[in-house]
This record gives C-alpha cells, sequence and structure tokens, in this order.
C-alpha cells in the first residue's frame, strides 16, 4: 500500500485558510452573542403556554379529521 504524496500548501494559500477559519470562528462568536441578547430580550418562552383562545381552536380539530 503506496501512499499518495501529498502536495504542499503554499503560504500564501495557508494564510488565506487559516484567516478564512478565524473568520468563520469570529462569526460564530458573534451570532452566538446575537442570538443571546435576543434570547434574553425575549425572557422565558419554553414550554410555550397557550392561550385560552388556542385551546379554544384545537377542541375543533377533531370535527376535520376524516380519517383519509
Amino acid at each position: 500500500m503506496t501512499e499518495k504524496p501529498r502536495r504542499a500548501i503554499s503560504p500564501l494559500a495557508e494564510v488565506e485558510m487559516e484567516t478564512l477559519e478565524e473568520g468563520r470562528e469570529w462569526m460564530r462568536q458573534r451570532m452566538e452573542r446575537k442570538l443571546q441578547r435576543l434570547a434574553d430580550r425575549q425572557g422565558a418562552i419554553s414550554p410555550p403556554q397557550r392561550s385560552v383562545a388556542d385551546e379554544g381552536l384545537r377542541t375543533g380539530d377533531h370535527d376535520h379529521d376524516d380519517g383519509g
């Protein structure tokens, strides 16, 4: 079993790959912070609470179920 020779990566390509990886991590952290701020603003939403109006609508769901 012979191994395929690895192709050397140019220094410019290596810098580009490192920079792209750093950019992806920066964006991931930025998105995480934004989403956390939004979640903090929204407050606790899980589990969702059903309103009385929603419960009234659900009782009619079975009338439309004709099995097919």
